[in-house]
């Protein structure tokens, strides 16, 4: 058991622990399905290297959750576009994606006509 287990060993509150059944406590549970965490030796931290030596591991998680990863396709422009009133509405009461729609219009007008 790890140190902070050994300090919060104590009733939970059913659902604040995935896995922890109600009335269990951290003791119970980590005899139920054992410590996945062993406490680190002295040999441990003097093995332990500091995160810098793995760039693509730190630039993962200084990523913010749900941020994008690097763009797969190629990057559309953004600008200002004037269009008609009813040509807007039209596409618009197609639904969600009516730009996308617009745009693949555009992109096989361009292959149609070089």
């Amino acid at each position: 058991m790890t140190a902070n287990a050994k300090r919060t060993s104590r009733h939970r509150e059913p659902g604040t622990m995935q896995g922890i059944l109600p009335g269990e406590t951290l003791d119970d549970f980590e005899k139920r399905v054992g410590d996945d965490s062993p406490e680190w030796t002295e040999e441990d931290f003097a093995r332990a290297r500091p995160i810098d030596d793995f760039p693509e591991l730190k630039a993962a998680l200084e990523r913010a959750r749900g941020q994008r990863g690097p763009q797969k396709a190629p990057v559309k422009e953004r600008i200002g576009l004037r269009l008609d009133h009813d040509v807007v509405e039209h596409f618009r009461a197609s639904g969600p994606g009516w730009q996308s729609r617009i745009n693949d219009i555009l992109a096989d007008h361009i292959k149609r006509h070089p």
